[in-house]
């Protein structure tokens, strides 16, 4: 996104701030609309209504009595002490026979028996000689006779009424949609900024920076859950890009022992004499260095596929018995090196895994082990469910795994410098923890003696329990 003041105006957050800054005016609109209609509304409705009744009312009684009895009527409600209505009436020469004005303040209809609506000023008396005007609404009609009938009712506090809510619409809606703006453009700048800080952490993602974090402030919104998938994305992506710049110079390095060693080998058979036993020590040698590349490429592959989800059938099974033959299997293995083999494997525990990746895995743990306990000391072997799940712990006598380095050990090709003479390609650890990671477990590199007497691995597999 383009930088500037304004550039947050091209945002999506923006357009959507405009939406809803648009949808809240409306709404601000139609509900002010609605309070002037539900009060305005109904106060002219309400004045309609009694103005209608008393013409009613007054038609009745000069129907029934004709011109005396609507005199006797109006004379009646005039004096109705509180009465609203103000009234007069009218010859059709203009002379007042009953009436609260000096003259008819309006202009009669010239059709006889038509009601017409008027609106007119009254001078309303307030004591002391002085007196003031009010607003007033009326019916004007003219008799069959000619005389003229009018009543009016005041509407001066009404008037008040209606201006004071009119005032109060027109104040509070510019204020309402102004502040809809005003929260629109502030929801899309934040929401802009959040985005560019997004946009700035995969820029440099793209130019090569791999360090680089996005922000988290902290508020559990989705911007905050987003940077923090952002960001564990990011550390694998660093971790694998770092295990795949380290793989390269420790494939060159591994690899180049034994193939220097087969050159040196085939090279001297070429000049030396050859016999037929030579011939076939020579060839055996170099299949047996042939073979210890092609694992170290097998591993590589299979750590590949691994990675890239390529691998992993999940079936639901009971782990006893694998690791039951697991035991069995590395039982005389040990006995043959001069070592100790103690196996506890627990029954009636399911996981939904891959029962071949698993069986890898663990023969990685056990040949370490076997690999780098001293003669006469001990392996141990248990499987047993615990708090996490199903852990799978081997146990040995040897040097063990400064903790510093453990995290370490777990990388492609990481050998510790008292395992350089050591056969093996450093592939063990990092194809567990990977096969850990597919299953959605862990593995654990722990001393198998804590400090102060610090020594041996008790590497721990654990995988989720089949619920």
């Amino acid at each position: 996104m383009k930088s500037g003041p304004f550039a947050f105006v091209r945002t999506t957050t923006f357009r959507l701030a405009l939406v809803y800054s648009v949808l809240f005016g409306l709404f601000s609109f139609l509900l002010l609309a609605y309070l002037f209609q539900a009060t305005v509304g109904s106060l002219r409705a309400e004045a309609d209504q009694r103005l209608d009744a008393e013409m009613r009312a007054l038609g009745l009684a000069y129907n029934a009595g004709g011109m005396e009895r609507l005199e006797q009527s109006v004379i009646e409600r005039a004096l109705v002490s509180g009465a609203p209505f103000r009234y007069q009436l009218e010859t059709p020469e203009g002379e007042r026979i009953i009436g609260d004005f000096p003259y008819l303040p309006v202009s009669p209809p010239d059709t006889v028996g038509e009601v017409s609506m008027v609106s007119l000023s009254i001078e309303m008396p307030r004591g002391e000689g002085t007196s003031s005007v009010t607003e007033a609404e009326g019916r004007i009609v003219r008799l069959a006779n000619g005389n003229v009938l009018l009543v009016a009712i005041e509407t001066g506090e009404r008037g008040r009424i209606v201006r004071r809510i009119t005032q109060a619409v027109t104040t509070a809606a510019p204020i309402g949609i102004l502040l809809a703006l005003i929260g629109g453009v502030f929801i899309s700048r934040y929401a802009a900024r959040r985005a560019e800080q997004l946009t700035r952490t995969t820029e440099a993602i793209v130019a090569g920076d791999l360090s680089v974090r996005a922000p988290v402030a902290g508020s559990g919104d989705e911007f905050d859950r987003l940077a923090q998938h952002l960001n564990t994305m990011l550390e694998r992506l660093e971790r694998l890009m770092a295990s795949t710049r380290h793989a390269g110079d420790a494939i060159a390095h591994d690899l180049r022992s034994p193939l220097s060693r087969l050159r040196n080998r085939l090279e001297g058979a070429l000049i030396s004499p050859m016999t037929e036993e030579s011939a076939r020590e020579t060839l055996e040698s170099t299949v047996v260095e042939v073979d210890n590349v092609l694992q170290t490429f097998n591993a590589i592959l299979r750590l590949s596929r691994l990675d890239a989800g390529a691998e992993g059938r999940m079936i639901k099974f009971d782990i006893h018995d694998l690791m039951s033959e697991m035991a069995d299997l590395y039982e005389p293995a040990c006995e043959f090196a001069g070592l100790n083999f103690v196996s506890d494997v627990g029954t009636g525990l399911a996981v939904l895994g891959d029962r071949e990746l698993i069986a890898q895995a663990v023969s990685n743990l056990l040949d370490n082990a076997v690999k780098y306990t001293p003669q006469g000391g001990t392996i141990r072997f248990s499987v047993r469910r615990g708090p996490n799940g199903i852990a799978i712990t081997v146990a040995d006598d040897g040097p063990g795994i400064p903790e510093h380095q453990r995290e370490h050990a777990k990388e492609r090709f990481f050998r510790l410098d008292s395992a350089r003479t050591q056969p093996g390609s450093g592939l063990g650890l990092a194809l567990a923890d990977a096969v850990a990671e597919l299953h959605k477990g862990h593995l654990d590199l722990l001393w198998t003696e804590p400090p102060p007497n610090a020594r041996g691995l008790k590497a721990v597999l654990t995988l989720p329990r089949d619920r």
